[in-house]
């Protein structure tokens, strides 16, 4: 079980309510969020695209816009090389369409999961030679293709890397005192634009490739090179920033400064979007913003971007860049259906393996570790973070999965906030034949006769303790459900788009009367209570966690028989805390408060 903690800071609750036309359980949520003094909080709660920082500040962006002018007044051959995610497809799809827009000569390429791998490799830039390309411009990639690189550049083209992910590094230990520093590689480029980079001062280096690719075509942009009208530029980055922040969101970014300015721009946008492919993707999920209903970053994360992140699991990439890029709806459904359905065939291959991991797990010593790495031989290695994730939503423990695929094994990694987990994994690189990531999540590949080995490496290199291994629940306020208003719960979307580094407000209430129970949903893979509160109001409660683990939890505090009795509707005495966070739920016309279960105890 979590551990739960009230959040207790401190400030003057009242005169910010009052300050900013909020209550004050508002003003203490935010407070929460570490969010202080006037001129954040006004951000947090009215940031515009004014607010957004200047592309400028990005170390390499001036010279990286002035080469791709260079290159567009010649009508040199340029090819950008994406990556095979959401965040990659939009990068790459933001790169072409704004360079087109500027008159570039442009084509795309990106990898195929399986036969290509992650990134830029050797057979991508002997293509491009091939090809007559003059430039190659990486997006959400490169900056650890330093070999691929120096091979571009040995058949003498430009090459821009534009990435956000972690730059490669050596350490060394120092003669006087033993002490480590980093020796920090970066790859031969023309020029790097990657806010990671030694020497970027970016305000805010928690951005993704999207968003950097839509900051160096901002910088293009200003260059006005075409002599366009600014109304037509202001309607190219609309369409461009719906994509920045789609991959924000996708890509686990965390929510906070400029990210969430641009995400929640970026869904209003998308509430009347333009751009045929991504409507056509909302609409075959039934997803259709513009009657009435509103789009969230849930909507984002969890069915929009794992239809186009199937095309490169299961399929090509290159499909949700093609969907992106109709001209109209009639050419975009059939594709968008097609990403729908690989979905769904991606859900069943997921719940087989979890299911399969699970078993090898607490069926042996694996449960033991404090970093579990779980391979999965006959697993598709397309599924393999989808699968991590799960796996360390489940124990709360650093996770790899790993798969064999056609050349050693291949793996994904999903990590805790307390474990970093590139720089874990760069401690024991000589077991990878390639590797890269960041803090939360990681890519590798390595011989299939090292497995064990590195699963026990990593474990001994591991300094995790018992209490950064157990989740942490923070609660915002400790608040009776019968506090809970139609008025709170609009309030309470002041504080969208809620994900990473900005999560649902959660409340508390003890010994919250439980008076029936019934499994929901095709897989019974959610539970609706009828719970009564302590003015003896009852309300409809949501819980989409583990059944068997609750059901567990409740035979053994109040034996088998009253577990029995909630399914059947003849729960009495039945009491549990809640942590909660309340929600509105509208169905055939009907609209009512819903509380959603998040922990109990």
């Amino acid at each position: 079980m979590a551990k739960w903690f009230v959040a207790a800071k401190r400030a003057d609750f009242n005169k910010i309510a009052e300050q900013f036309g909020i209550s004050p359980v508002l003003a203490r949520i935010i407070r929460n969020r570490d969010i202080v003094g006037e001129e954040q909080i006004r951000k947090y709660l009215q940031g515009t695209i004014a607010d957004l920082y200047d592309p400028g500040l990005l170390k390499g962006i001036h010279e990286a816009a002035s080469f791709l002018q260079e290159k567009i007044e010649k009508q040199s051959a340029i090819r950008i090389i994406g990556d095979y995610d959401v965040d990659g497809v939009c990068a790459t799809f933001i790169l072409k369409k704004g360079l087109r827009f500027c008159g570039a000569k442009v084509d795309t390429t990106i990898p195929h999961r399986i036969r290509d791998g992650y990134g830029l490799n050797d057979q991508l830039v002997e293509e491009a030679a091939a090809d007559g390309i003059d430039t190659i411009v990486t997006c959400d990639n490169g900056i650890a293709a330093g070999e691929q690189i120096a091979l571009a550049k040995s058949h003498g083209m430009t090459v821009i890397v534009t990435d956000h992910h972690e730059v490669p590094y050596e350490e060394q230990i120092k003669e006087a005192g033993g002490e480590r520093e980093r020796r920090y590689v970066l790859p031969p480029a023309d020029v790097v634009v990657d806010p990671k980079q030694p020497g970027c001062t970016y305000p805010f280096p928690e951005i993704c490739g999207a968003v950097v690719a839509f900051k160096l075509i901002q910088a293009l942009l200003e260059r006005n090179i075409l002599q366009t009208s600014d109304i037509q530029k202001r309607e190219l980055l609309e369409e461009l920033m719906e994509f920045a922040a789609l991959a924000t969101v996708c890509d686990v970014m965390r929510l906070q400064d400029e990210n969430r300015i641009l995400v929640r721009h970026g869904l209003s946008l998308m509430q009347n979007s333009k751009n045929p492919g991504l409507a056509a993707l909302m609409e075959v999920n039934g997803i259709l913003p513009g009657q009435g209903k509103k789009l969230s970053a849930f909507h984002l994360g969890f069915v929009i971007g794992p239809c186009m992140n199937a095309s490169g699991r299961l399929d090509s990439a290159g499909r949700a860049l093609e969907l992106l890029e109709c001209k109209t709806r009639e050419e975009a459904i059939p594709k968008a259906a097609f990403l729908k359905q690989l979905n769904d065939s991606r859900k069943e291959m997921t719940e087989n393996f979890v299911k399969e991991a699970v078993a090898l797990i607490e069926g042996s010593a694996l449960g033991g570790d404090r970093v579990l790495v779980v391979f999965l031989p006959e697993c598709h290695e397309s599924i393999a973070g989808i699968i991590a994730g799960r796996l360390r939503e489940r124990y709360y423990k650093p996770v790899f999965v790993l798969t064999r695929g056609e050349e050693g094994v291949k793996g994904s990694g999903r990590s805790i906030e307390s474990y970093h987990m590139y720089e874990e994994m760069t401690k024991c690189n000589h077991f990878f034949t390639r590797y890269g990531g960041h803090k939360m999540a990681a890519g590798l590949s390595m011989r299939e006769e090292d497995v064990e080995a590195f699963r026990r490496e990593i474990n001994e290199l591991c300094r995790l303790t018992e209490e950064e291994l157990e989740e942490h629940i923070h609660i915002d306020v400790p608040m009776p459900v019968s506090y809970v208003s139609f008025s709170f719960v609009e309030e309470l979307e002041l504080l969208e788009p809620f994900g990473t580094g900005n999560p649902k407000p959660v409340f508390a209430q003890k010994d919250l009367l439980f008076l029936a129970a019934r499994v929901l949903g095709r897989n019974g893979n959610a539970i609706r209570f009828t719970v009564q509160d302590e003015t003896d109001k009852r309300w409809e409660m949501m819980y989409f966690g583990n059944r068997d683990v609750f059901d567990a939890y409740v035979s053994e505090k109040y034996g088998a028989q009253a577990l029995r009795d909630l399914y059947a509707g003849r729960g009495s005495g039945l009491r549990l805390s809640a942590v909660y966070y309340p929600g509105i739920n509208t169905w055939q016309g009907n609209t009512k408060l819903q509380l959603v279960l998040q922990q109990y105890q």
